[in-house]
């Protein structure tokens, strides 16, 4: 399968190569038209798994394809981690760990976005090595490789298209500190590797945390960490920019005196859509690889856009949320594929348990929320409209 033929039906994602870009293009992106900008964009829509999909039984993983495709989704972002691969040693791969999603995948018609990531122990930088799998590999030429192998494994499964890290603008997921010239050089090491098994592969610039840049924390704002990859050339390696947008207790169509999240994405003075086109990729389209909102934590649950000082949710807010995210994507001519995060949550709703955990659209023990319901009708309705143009 082409890239183009991976593509189609889903997102017509424009692609432009030029210094670092493979030469395949697909048909249906030879240049930027203004439909590609306008009314004629047809977003694609997607459930950011994280790694869970992957230790699901074959059971739980065909009720989650079926519930994707009921729900009118066509992606399914997935950790593909290094450490899950290749836990122990260099010379030993375990891909029946992630073969059985891609095969699940393809047998419903859904694509996978695999999000290539995460160091084993033995390839890991050693000032971070062991404080888990976020630390980034010593050797960027190892960490290429096993994105050469999994990309030559699975192009011929029809998985064309991958993020390069997760959130590498923040610690907890590049534990020795963000550092755009450490991701840049990893980009420049893992890109030509997977273009030199699949010239067509479509690549996404790691998904980039919406915060405010907290030198305490280790955090740096999105806005300064892509400018900073605009200046070093590592837009130039990727052919999109992924972003995580949350925004709750606001619905992602808010307008604020201060920009949202959702708004950083060109609509702010110093939006994303702006650094791109400073640093030459004026067209370069935005996927929304995550965003959601938690129905569990400690405290108060905002049940209106006027909460404050809340860490979650009401069920209800967050279907409202859900719909709202599908009509704002929409509205944002830049962006090109939205994903909920998540589909189930991971745990019970517990006094010990994480924030992180409570984002599905469904509990954990699969009751849906309120969510699904809305965010699938929201999905079904942008494509009905979408078909009634065509």
């Amino acid at each position: 399968m082409t890239a183009a033929a991976a593509l189609s039906g889903s997102e017509p994602s424009t692609r432009r190569p030029e210094s670092g870009v493979g030469a395949g293009t697909p048909e249906s992106a030879a240049a930027p038209s203004a439909s590609a900008r306008g009314t004629g964009r047809k977003l694609g829509f997607g459930l950011s798994f994280g790694d869970s999909l992957t230790w699901m039984t074959d059971a739980e993983r065909a009720r989650a394809m079926a519930d994707a495709k009921e729900l009118g989704v066509h992606w399914l972002r997935v950790d593909l981690s290094w450490r899950n691969i290749q836990p122990d040693a260099p010379d030993r791969y375990l891909w029946e760990r992630f073969d059985p999603v891609v095969e699940a995948a393809r047998a419903h018609g859904l694509e996978v976005l695999p999000t290539v990531s995460y160091t084993p122990r033995w390839a890991a930088d050693p000032r971070c090595a062991s404080a888990g799998q976020a630390c980034p590999p010593a050797d960027d030429d190892q960490f290429a490789e096993f994105a050469r192998r999994a990309a030559e494994r699975y192009a011929s499964k029809g998985v064309h298209t991958w993020e390069i890290w997760n959130e590498p603008n923040i610690k907890p997921f590049w534990q020795t500190g963000p550092d755009a010239a450490r991701y840049t050089a990893l980009l420049r090491a893992t890109a030509p590797a997977i273009r030199s098994v699949d010239s067509g592969a479509y690549l996404l610039l790691g998904g980039l945390a919406a915060v405010d840049t907290i030198p305490s924390k280790q955090y740096v704002s999105h806005k300064t960490f892509l400018a900073e990859l605009g200046r070093l050339g590592a837009l130039k390696q990727v052919d999109a920019v992924s972003y995580h947008p949350y925004t709750y207790p606001l619905l992602p169509s808010a307008r604020t005196a201060t920009g949202t999240r959702f708004e950083d994405i060109e609509r702010t003075k110093d939006s994303l859509v702006a650094i791109m086109a400073r640093y030459g990729r004026p067209q370069m389209p935005v996927w929304l690889t995550e965003t959601g909102a938690p129905t569990w934590s400690q405290g108060s649950a905002a049940d209106s856009q006027a909460a404050r000082n809340t860490s979650h949710v009401t069920p209800r807010l967050q279907a409202e949320i859900a719909t709202d995210t599908v009509t704002a994507a929409a509205a944002t001519p830049s962006v090109r594929a939205v994903f909920w995060f998540s589909y189930r949550d991971g745990g019970p709703e517990t006094l010990a348990s994480r924030k992180s955990q409570h984002y599905g659209l469904t509990y954990y023990d699969g009751r849906r929320k309120p969510a699904f319901g809305a965010f699938g009708r929201a999905v079904r309705a942008y494509r009905a409209e979408h078909e009634k143009q065509d």
